[in-house]
C-alpha cells in the first residue's frame, strides 16, 4: 500500500499526464496502462478519469496471485 505522499504524487501527475501516472503504479506494459493510453488518445478528460480509477482504486496486489503472475517470475524457484 503506498504512502500518503506517493498517492498525492501519483494523482498531480496522472493530472498532467494520465499514462505516466498510470505507468508509476502499474508498469508500462499492462492492460490498465494501455486502457489509459488509448483513451488519453482519444479524449484528455477520459484519460484522466481511468488514470485516478486505476491508481485509487484498483489494488495491483490483489490480481498478482499464483495464477496470474507474469511468465517469467513463474519459472524461479521461491525456495534458493
Amino acid at each position: 500500500m503506498p504512502t500518503r505522499c506517493e498517492l498525492c504524487c501519483e494523482i498531480m501527475i496522472a493530472i498532467l499526464l494520465p499514462p505516466v501516472g498510470v505507468c508509476f503504479r502499474h508498469g508500462c506494459c499492462t492492460v490498465e496502462f494501455l486502457i489509459c493510453l488509448l483513451l488519453t488518445f482519444l479524449g484528455y478528460i477520459p484519460g484522466i478519469i481511468y488514470a485516478l480509477y486505476a491508481i485509487i482504486f484498483v489494488d495491483r496486489d490483489q490480481f498478482f496471485d499464483e495464477y496470474r503472475r507474469p511468465l517469467y517470475y513463474a519459472h524461479t524457484n521461491p525456495y534458493n
